[in-house]
């Protein structure tokens, strides 16, 4: 039998999606699932990007440029500027999903070997990303008890090596909701200058921070030029997680152009969803007002909550629209197999992502699980209270 690659046995399974198949049997049942386990909003995409691909009267689908429409790009462009952020249009491209922008920064960036630091707990996918481009991730631990801060600098340097590529931060973070301070950011930036290193944020949760704090740019951040790679996306911004565009943005021209190579080589970014992006450009600026004050509320609910349930702990969000909760059980993955396959209350249960699939260090996070709140507040109460119910059940098996 033909053997499959090591890459297609390395890559892991998501934590996000892997109890899907749980969730599906469970609703088979008649089981109500209340899904916190992805970050898919709720709140309506702006009405200009839906009429936007409604007024779409063409009669032919077409590529565009493989860098995204000329337009598309220089409404990003404005958006930056609106950031106090200037770039030149070459210096920001259009991708297909926040995701293909970092699979095209580490095909720039790295050669197969090579390492990236992450911070852990870490988006899932930045694994997965890593492993199709041949690199290593090299994880350096936050924890729960400080709220998933930054580790120290000196922590960080020192894993640096000869096959260090690049620092990779997602701030505000997935899955911690941490916050990373523009005083940690120049510390990064004074350590990728002394190594000579590039930093890839990942910022596409940049406009949901919480309690009166601000999100710095590493593009705000002097000195880094031709050290500093941005990630970006729709998605969560605009509630358009399906048109999938996304945005690699930097002002390193030798980036950009290795870049287009891999973006050329895939042709373009999805046409129509570049419609819907160009739409939600126009989005009234009370949009994120309003979208800010709902999550910040949701929040609250939801952290709340989880802190009433005895044995739970979970640091307070300061931005995106997850939660970590370390749970009063060994294994939370067998929590959430056995919430979706053998536990109900009033009807319902929950699903949840086990925190373990977002560590890169074996062993880390077993007793931890990232909620998402994504749903609106009375959905978040009954949540708290299956998961309250759930955990008393669970611990009182024979």
């Amino acid at each position: 039998m033909p053997q499959l690659s090591h890459r297609g046995h390395r890559l892991p399974e998501s934590p996000i999606r892997k109890l899907v198949p749980y969730a599906e049997a469970a609703v088979a049942r008649g089981i109500e699932v209340i899904k916190l386990n992805i970050g898919q909003p709720d709140i309506q995409s702006p009405k200009p990007s839906i009429e936007a691909v409604r007024r779409f009267d063409e009669p032919l689908v077409e590529y565009t440029h493989s860098a995204g429409l000329a337009e598309l790009r220089k409404g990003f462009r404005d958006y930056y500027l609106g950031l106090r952020i200037e770039l030149k249009e070459h210096e920001l491209m259009v991708t297909s999903g926040g995701s293909e922008a970092i699979q095209f920064a580490f095909g720039a960036i790295a050669d197969p070997g090579d390492e990236v630091i992450v911070p852990e707990p870490l988006y899932a996918n930045y694994i997965s990303f890593a492993i199709q481009a041949g690199l290593e991730v090299v994880p350096v631990t936050s924890h729960l008890s400080n709220g998933f801060a930054l580790p120290s600098i000196e922590t960080i340097e020192a894993l640096v090596g000869p096959k260090t590529r690049a620092i990779v931060v997602c701030n505000p973070g997935n899955p911690t909701g941490s916050l990373y301070s523009r005083q940690e950011l120049e510390q990064l930036r004074d350590l990728a200058l002394r190594k000579d290193l590039f930093i890839l944020a990942d910022e596409v949760y940049r406009e949901f921070v919480y309690d009166g704090a601000r999100h710095t740019s590493i593009l705000d951040i002097e000195g880094l030029d031709q050290h500093a790679i941005v990630v970006d996306s729709v998605s969560k911004r605009y509630s358009l997680c399906g048109v999938r565009i996304g945005m690699l943005v930097s002002r390193n021209a030798a980036v950009m152009q290795a870049a287009l190579k891999f973006a050329q080589a895939r042709l373009s970014p999805p046409s129509l969803g570049q419609i819907a992006s160009l739409g939600a450009l126009e989005a009234d600026a009370d949009y994120f007002t309003q979208v800010l004050n709902e999550y910040r509320h949701r929040r609250d609910i939801l952290v709340d909550g989880l802190l009433s349930i005895p044995g739970i702990r979970c640091p307070r969000p300061k931005g995106a629209f997850y939660a970590v909760a370390e749970l009063p059980v060994p294994d939370a993955e067998d929590f959430a197999r056995w919430m979706l396959s053998e536990f109900e209350y009033d009807g319902a249960t929950v699903m949840f992502a086990p925190n373990q699939g977002f560590y890169s260090t074996p062993g880390l996070g077993k007793s931890e699980i990232r909620l998402a709140y994504v749903l609106e507040g009375p959905k978040l109460k009954q949540a708290v209270e299956v998961l309250r119910h759930g955990l008393q059940s669970y611990a009182q098996r024979g």
